[in-house]
């Protein structure tokens, strides 16, 4: 049964005395309450949201969850993508997949609400909290964390430009441990102070956020820290190009790029203006779309902050000075509780419902830039081919040897198939190998003859065991295909060719009598 209103409760209608609520288990900090008596607190209806805001700001929270929906499987189509697909189709890199996971998650703070449809009260007068709701401490996890890896993930992204644009520096393996350290170890530090020390619950809309408690020390001033530094590293390194731009238009020296000189690129004094225009330049070609990115997060990380830490102030402002709300009372009192009458006076103590909706949207449509500016065409190529591969196929297979006759046409070099397992003919492949003259043997032990029994027989291979194949002594066998009708052809001699077969230049004969002296050709010059 509903607590009395009304005189007879000494709360006016639509309020209710708080006293009745004493063993609440939800928020009640979060209680908007307005001391009569000493005795008696007479508290707004919970959510809050229903009393000082049209009856369309539901509908405008709903959009934006349904949006957030769509951005989530953005977020999902391309972190999948950078998964699944080589790195020439995706173009992933760490910096991405970090921002990527960050946006995710803020998405999944608009997403759970929708699915899950939680009660955003405890009682009549009291919003539940993460210790109530498990909805409640998801979403406000959820949208927090999100928040997090996504600030200090364009931080990370705009330092890695300002590195390479500035200083020339070449970021590597150090500077990727060093981003995995801060980009996830932050966030998570940031989390664990933020629900220890602050909370969440339902405050604003059906995603939960963090409570006026010790929030500006464990989350806001953090962020907008974070927000602050990559703003400045961003405009830093626009101010480099500008500067760097100027510096090339008055630099009439000679470049030594696109010439045959060497040119020492690589180190920042012998780089001309011009050069390292050109330099400047290739980055910002390569890198315009991470630029574009960490201005549209850091962009809506403070709007969001700056509303949300304004709206947090006028409620507290209110509590503190209730004289503040008293014409919002006195309006509901006299209307018997029609909310619609007292939207004037409801206006000076929230934020327009315009600014909030544009907030929620903003946060909401953040997978839309990811893919729009982080994917790649060859995304949508590569999940094609993905899909029409057959696993455990290969991509040439064969029924017999004139099977594929496209293929064949296509490959002139070769008279036969080849399989590509085997490395052999289909010949080969069902045919003992015979021994060739260019088939390797197996060595003999031969005797040990002097020099000039070894220059007598020409024949004979030399003495170490090593001898040349004979390629050209017999000719090779030709197997043709079943349906071939070529016939290979010997190359094209010149009657006036000079060349000697390597069986006549393998060995300069010379044939010594038997009273010849042997002469060793490494004593001939000496003295």
């Amino acid at each position: 049964m509903a607590p009395p209103t009304g005189p007879s409760s000494e709360c006016p209608s639509p309020f209710y005395r708080a006293e009745w609520f004493n063993n609440s288990m939800g928020y009640v900090e979060g209680r908007i309450c307005q001391q009569i008596t000493d005795d008696v607190s007479c508290c707004l209806p919970c959510p809050m949201t229903d009393w000082v805001y049209p009856d369309n700001f539901n509908t405008l929270g709903l959009a934006a969850e349904w949006v957030a929906v769509v951005s989530t499987i953005c977020c999902v189509f391309i972190l999948a993508s950078w998964v699944a697909l080589p790195v020439e189709k995706s173009g992933r890199h760490y910096l991405s997949i970090g921002l990527s996971v960050g946006v995710l998650m803020m998405g999944l703070g608009f997403v759970i609400p929708l699915a899950a449809k939680p009660n955003q009260c405890a009682d009549l007068i009291t919003p539940n909290s993460m210790a109530t709701s498990g909805v409640c401490a998801a979403s406000g996890t959820m949208l927090i964390l999100g928040g997090w890896c996504a600030v200090v993930w364009v931080f990370l992204r705009s330092l890695s430009l300002h590195l390479q644009i500035c200083w020339q520096v070449v970021v590597g393996r150090n500077f990727m441990w060093f981003s995995q350290a801060i980009g996830w170890g932050v966030p998570i530090l940031g989390i664990i102070l933020a629900l220890t020390l602050s909370g969440v619950s339902f405050r604003f809309g059906a995603t939960c956020h963090i409570n006026h408690q010790n929030s500006l020390a464990v989350l806001w001033i953090p962020l907008l820290v974070f927000a602050g530094l990559t703003i400045v590293l961003q405009f830093t390194t626009f101010g480099y190009c500008i500067k760097v731009y100027l510096a090339s238009l008055s630099d009439n020296s000679a470049s030594t790029e696109g010439s045959g000189l060497p040119s020492y690129t690589n180190s920042i004094k012998t780089m001309t203006p011009r050069q390292a225009y050109r330099r400047v330049r290739r980055v910002i070609q390569l890198q315009w779309r991470g630029i574009a990115i960490v201005l549209i997060i850091i962009t809506d990380v403070i709007f969001f902050s700056i509303i949300f830490v304004f709206q947090d102030n006028t409620v507290e402002t209110v509590k503190a000075n209730q004289a503040l709300a008293l014409p919002l009372i006195l309006c509901l009192v006299t209307a018997s509780g029609d909310k619609n009458q007292c939207l004037n006076e409801a206006s000076a103590l929230v934020v327009n419902m315009a600014t909030v909706g544009a907030v929620l949207i903003l946060l909401a449509v953040n997978g839309f830039w990811l893919l729009l500016l982080l994917g790649r065409g060859s995304m949508f190529t590569g999940w094609g081919d993905l899909m029409t591969a057959v696993p455990g196929r290969s991509k040439r297979e064969f029924v017999s040897v004139d099977a594929r006759i496209d293929d064949l046409k296509k490959d002139q070099r070769s008279y036969e198939m080849l399989s590509r397992d085997s490395g052999k003919t289909m010949d080969d492949s069902v045919t003992e190998s015979i021994v060739t003259p260019i088939s390797p043997m197996a060595r003999s032990p031969m005797p040990l003859r002097s020099p000039s029994a070894v220059s007598r027989d020409p024949v004979s291979p030399p003495p170490d065991g090593r001898r040349t194949p004979d390629y050209f002594g017999q000719t090779a066998r030709y197997h043709a295909p079943a349906r071939s009708f070529s016939s290979p052809r010997p190359p094209p001699q010149s009657p006036n060719a000079g060349w000697q077969s390597p069986r006549e230049t393998y060995q300069r004969q010379r044939v010594y009598d038997e009273d010849d002296e042997y002469v060793n050709p490494l004593a001939m010059n000496r003295i």
